[in-house]
């Protein structure tokens, strides 16, 4: 997959394409229907998705608490799963903010990336003040010659199948029911960092990863299937995971610590990418370190009969 980060200076062989356009958080299973709806609207022209980085919520609103349930590589990887060949990955600042709806659909989309079609959700806003409607696209896309879908919002069990729909489930514990929106595991992406060694110390050896940034999940220990995505022990495992300030350790920032069942070897400076699968219980402290080791042994037993058939 081709990653595009400027709409000005487009070779001729990347205009073309028929494009969702979004900021796809999750690419949950709405987000996939607008995809869908892209490659088929227009088959033979390359597959491509519009969103921003960084996204338009943290630019605005640059000292909320984390919102994001991916950050924009693993986005990435999961658009390229579906077969989008170009991801148009546009730098979110001032002034693209400060377009108007007809300037966004003249210079961007037309005049700057040359699309031929494409597709947004019902509830899309673009421009200025987010002003610009669906219907102005069609509009605009009349004016300027390019072809315009609009995605109804899919629903799912009688619920608007939303970002933020996932991220209550997963606040609330409930991973399966995020999944059943996402159309796949929620992963949690990221490099492999120096811990403290204390899994290590307990025979629990951990790969630590940040999850600063990210939309935390219900804090405690979770049956986890993980990819490593590089390095010498790239592929799959199985394992569990704690997500949480590690109470027991006087901790203070959040991370999540996976241990990898039947794995020997060293994972610092790999991706991972880590699938939460159930919510097992919540952080807990403990009267001495042979109460926390008896704990994770049961954890990890309940993990494997869980992740045997997940």
């Amino acid at each position: 997959m081709q990653i595009i980060r400027d709409f000005q200076f487009i070779e001729p062989e990347d205009r073309g394409a028929s494009v969702a356009i979004g900021n796809f958080d999750g690419v949950h299973l709405g987000h996939q229907s607008v995809i869908e709806l892209a490659r088929n609207a227009e088959p033979n022209a390359p597959l491509g998705v519009m969103t921003f980085e960084p996204h338009p919520r943290e630019y605005f609103a640059p000292d909320a608490p984390p919102f994001r349930l991916m950050r924009g590589n693993a986005r990435a990887h999961r658009l390229e799963k579906l077969g989008v060949r170009k991801l148009y990955e546009l730098p979110f600042n001032a002034a693209l903010a400060g377009l108007s709806p007809e300037a966004f659909a003249k210079n961007v989309i037309c005049d700057g990336l040359g699309l031929s079609h494409i597709v947004v959700g019902a509830d899309f806003c673009f421009g200025k003040g987010r002003s610009g409607t669906p219907q102005d696209l069609i509009d605009f896309g009349e004016e300027f010659g390019f072809g315009v879908t609009i995605a109804p919002l899919m629903e799912r069990s009688d619920n608007v199948v939303s970002s933020t729909a996932i991220r209550t489930a997963l606040s609330e514990g409930r991973p399966r029911d995020a999944a059943t929106m996402l159309g796949h595991w929620h992963r949690i992406e990221g490099e492999v960092v120096g811990g403290e060694q204390r899994g290590r110390e307990l025979g629990f050896p951990t790969a630590n990863m940040s999850i600063e940034g990210l939309h935390p999940p219900k804090f405690g220990v979770y049956a986890v299937l993980v990819d490593v995505l590089d390095g010498p022990h790239q592929g799959s495992y199985r394992g569990a995971a704690s997500v949480g300030t590690r109470p027991m350790f006087h901790g203070e920032v959040p991370n999540i610590e996976t241990y990898l069942f039947d794995f020997s070897g060293d994972l610092y400076g790999s991706t991972l990418s880590v699938g939460l699968v159930d919510y097992l219980r919540p952080e807990m402290t403990f009267d001495s370190l042979d109460g926390l080791i008896s704990q994770m042994d049961a954890d990890c037993a309940r993990a494997r009969k869980i992740l045997a058939n997940p």
